[in-house]
């Protein structure tokens, strides 16, 4: 107790190295825990982009190139699913919901994706977050289109603009849809998912713009007769006008399409008569399982994490380190007279040890605070932009152990300073000149 003391009247007698020594410790505790708990959560938003989703169904490939092309809109599906298919699927028994999506064109470098209305009623993300519109509405128009938060910041768009999409993905595209442009009605609020850098348009309208650019290159081969381009052209209008009365209508093929099952425990079996299905080849994936085998292959990501977390424990510790050694050849005199009244050489060690113990500890919870204090105001940013969902939950088992290391971690290094002390004998500290 009275050792206890004693250290405790030490270090506020030095209050400036001691609170520099608690300030570097809170720091890396701080740092420590918030990169532990992104890594974690990363990789559990990672699993997440898509969630509440049973199967992707796509034609037959490869899982990771559907899973890819589907979720996050990189690559493309070599084959696509007609129509016919798609709807016996969804008719069958255990089927609750159905997303079908359309990708293959893009704007200015963002992925156009065809869906319909069943999109932003099922779809989830995160820990089962449902799409909100933040500006405007959802489209209800052929020729309407609603942009993901990113897509409309970064090229700057607002409702009421119009657009035009593109054939291909990627930010070159040698054939643009100019005779079918979108207006913008609606943008999505911010998910940190490929969502929002996607441009959402309706399902019926991927067919009308490509059977427009036909109809377009057909009159331009036969410009030169009149009468049966003037019948083209009131054709493709009757078409039009029929299209653009409501999103009544269907593609005849679309390029992949998400399920939800009544019940996630018949998903192996949907999964199997999926992958068996007779009219024509096709592939079912389980999203969550997929993407945990694509984190396997990003691990280097989480190792780098890991060892930047170590690294600032290992630095901080140094500076703690650094600090109590450069105090220490002040306080030889004061070691010295406490040798003279009586303290033995092991008083001396723990009380250093003490000390160090102290600050490490105190550095600890001041790291810990920090680091809620910290959570709490980036978790919100977190999940607008990079789409890590990160809560304010108490401490894992696994933080509590790196908390207890680092101050055990703390406690063997003022065992240096503690050991220098004890060596120092009675005659050398008072031979010290002021």
């Amino acid at each position: 107790m009275i050792l206890f003391k004693l250290a405790r009247l030490s270090l506020a007698n030095r209050k400036s190295s001691a609170l520099l020594c608690l300030f570097t410790i809170a720091i890396s505790v701080m740092l420590l825990l918030s990169i532990e708990r992104i890594r974690i959560e990363a990789k559990a938003s990672f699993s997440n982009t898509i969630s509440g989703t049973d199967l992707i169904v796509g034609a037959r490939s490869g899982a990771t190139e559907l899973l890819l092309a589907s979720v996050f809109r990189i690559g493309h599906t070599t084959n696509m699913v007609s129509w016919q298919s798609y709807q016996e699927i969804k008719q069958q028994r255990g089927v609750k919901w159905t997303i079908p999506i359309s990708l293959g064109d893009s704007h200015r470098g963002y992925a156009v994706l065809g869906t319909n209305l069943d999109y932003f009623t099922h779809y989830r993300y995160a820990k089962k977050q449902a799409l909100h519109v933040e500006q405007g509405r959802l489209f209800a128009h052929p020729t309407e289109v609603v942009l993901g938060a990113l897509a409309a910041k970064e090229l700057g768009y607002e409702l009421g603009q119009q657009i035009v999409v593109s054939h291909g993905a990627g930010n070159t595209s040698f054939h643009h849809h100019d005779a079918h442009p979108f207006t913008i009605v609606g943008i999505l609020a911010a998910t940190g998912t490929p969502v929002d850098k996607t441009v959402h348009i309706p399902l019926i309208a991927i067919d009308r713009i490509h059977d427009t650019s036909s109809t377009e290159h057909e009159h331009e081969q036969e410009h030169e007769h009149e009468h049966e381009h003037e019948h083209e052209h009131e054709h493709e209008h009757e078409h039009e006008h029929e299209q653009l009365t409501d999103l009544v209508g269907h593609p005849k093929q679309i390029s992949a399409f998400l399920v939800g099952l009544n019940s996630p425990v018949f998903a192996l079996q949907a999964q199997r008569n999926i992958n068996q299905f007779k009219d024509e080849p096709l592939l079912a994936i389980l999203p969550g399982f997929t993407l945990r085998q694509l984190w396997q292959m990003l691990s280097f990501v989480e190792k780098a994490l890991w060892l930047i977390s170590i690294a600032v424990v290992i630095i901080s510790l140094l500076g703690m380190l650094t600090t109590l050694l450069s105090t220490l050849n002040q306080r030889r005199r004061e070691l010295a007279i406490l040798r003279s009244v009586g303290a033995r050489p092991s008083h001396i060690f723990s009380l250093l040890s003490l000390e160090s113990l102290l600050v490490t500890s105190a550095g600890v919870i001041c790291g810990v605070l920090g680091f809620y204090l910290l959570i709490a105001l980036c978790a919100p940013y977190l999940q607008s932009v990079a789409g890590i969902s990160v809560s304010l939950s108490a401490l894992s088992g696994y933080e509590v152990k790196l908390i207890a290391s680092i101050i055990g971690a703390g406690l063997c290094v003022g065992f240096i300073p503690a050991v220098t002390a004890y060596r120092y004998s009675l005659a050398d500290g008072m031979s010290i000149k002021l």
